[in-house]
């Protein structure tokens, strides 16, 4: 009998095998949203760049607090103001305006009675209020963002405080995605009563680009060995190539023996999971081999806990490690020891209820929609009991720069 990887093990190898893609390239900062820094970003301006009011409302001296004072003028946002203060004088100052430099507190408007062209402070205030000091939040020198940080929307906006037009990114993986198997037709093609229509291309596809990932749909090898090398060969140009059905000890299923003749080097095939037992990964020459089992739920789950950790740590992300939220099992279920058992179902409000009463073959289609979470066991574990606390990952769970455990 065949004797299976253990899940973590396959995990582990999986994660040391893959190589950092230390390709880059310079695009605009428009267009950067989701993109892996190549390099630490450095701050060359300091945030904020010069003493400016959190309010509308007077720059005062706060030693002058308890006194009458006269309201010079009023500074606007965007003014270059040189302006100093002379003794039980005041500025009226709007948000974000430059402050005095001899000022060190602003007085809100509503805090202030305004009598003829003085001002008298109504309510006891806080030296410093209301100001915001030159490089109070990041100062020149600092690092605002460390490779391997994905680029997000509020990063851009400090980014772009920056001045930067243009960043520096590790270079986007170019992925292959392969369907295998006589009985595959295409949406567009007419499927007789023995035939199936080509869900698994589509739904990795929408997959990897809920995450970030474009990958090409390369097509449909077929139950030939010949054909399959020379469809292989083809492909080798691509970082990673990412394959569904074929890989099991099946009569026609040739796709391993037809990577294999290529050159491939196995990390390891057959993992003990259910569902994704014939899991393979290995590297051709530079490309990255993930060959997932043929049923659609079985090949998308084993992407989002096998693959996805690889294509991030691929592409330069510092966080490939699944995260996990704690929540109440609503309905007792089993699962078969011995084995690590990936457990689709539906967390809402930190509640877990398992799909189907986890009695779902992993054949089936249907369940994938009804659940949005897997619950990963222990190959120790049998008895999931009600109102217990589980871990469970989301299919769009977070992911961390060092690894927990995420076994039930």
């Amino acid at each position: 009998m065949k004797k299976y990887l253990d899940f973590e093990e396959a995990i582990k190898i999986s994660l040391e095998m893959a190589e950092i893609n230390t390709f880059e390239e310079i695009i605009s900062l428009e267009n950067s949203l989701g993109r892996v820094i190549s390099q630490d970003i450095i701050c060359q301006k300091n945030l904020p760049s010069f003493n400016n009011s959190a309010m509308d409302g007077f720059a005062i001296k706060f030693c002058e607090a308890s006194n009458t004072l006269l309201i010079k003028e009023t500074i606007f946002a965007g003014q270059n103001s040189k302006k100093e203060l002379k003794e039980n004088e005041c500025y009226k100052i709007m948000t974000g305006a430059k402050v005095p430099n001899d000022a060190d507190t602003i007085v809100p408007i509503e805090d202030v009675l305004v009598i003829n062209n003085s001002i008298k402070i109504k309510k006891e205030i806080k030296k410093g209020s209301c100001l915001r000091l030159k490089g109070e939040e990041q100062k020149v020198g600092n690092i605002l963002y460390k490779k391997g940080e994905s680029i997000t929307a509020s990063m851009v906006a400090v980014l772009a405080s920056q001045g930067m037009i243009m960043i520096k990114v590790i270079k986007t993986l170019s992925i292959a995605i392969v369907s295998t198997g006589d009985e595959i037709k295409e949406p567009w093609e007419h499927a007789s009563e023995d035939e199936i229509y080509n869900c698994n291309s589509f739904a990795l596809l929408c997959q990897l680009k809920e995450k970030g990932f474009s990958a090409t749909y390369t097509g449909v090898i077929p139950d030939n060995l010949e054909e399959s090398e020379k469809f292989i060969k083809n492909l080798k140009s691509y970082d990673v190539i990412i394959t569904s059905g074929g890989i099991s000890m099946g009569d026609a299923d040739f796709v391993g023996q037809a990577f294999l003749n290529n050159g491939l080097e196995i990390f390891f095939h057959g993992v003990n999971v259910k569902p994704g037992r014939p899991i393979m990964m290995g590297k051709l020459n530079s490309t990255y081999v993930m060959c997932l089992p043929g049923n659609p739920l079985t090949a998308m789950v084993n992407l989002h806990l096998f693959v996805l950790p690889v294509l991030y740590k691929l592409q330069g992300n510092n966080n490939i490690y699944h995260d996990y939220e704690s929540a109440v099992n609503i309905e007792a279920f089993n699962v078969k020891k011995g084995r690590v058992n990936l457990v689709l179902g539906k967390l809402e409000k930190s509640e877990f209820t398992v799909s189907q009463k986890n009695k779902y073959g992993s054949g089936m289609i249907s369940v994938l929609g009804e659940s949005n979470a897997i619950l990963v066991s222990d190959t120790s574990s049998e008895h999931f009991l009600a109102n217990k606390s589980v871990k469970i990952i989301r299919f769009s769970c977070s992911f961390l720069n060092e690894q927990i455990n995420i076994f039930n």
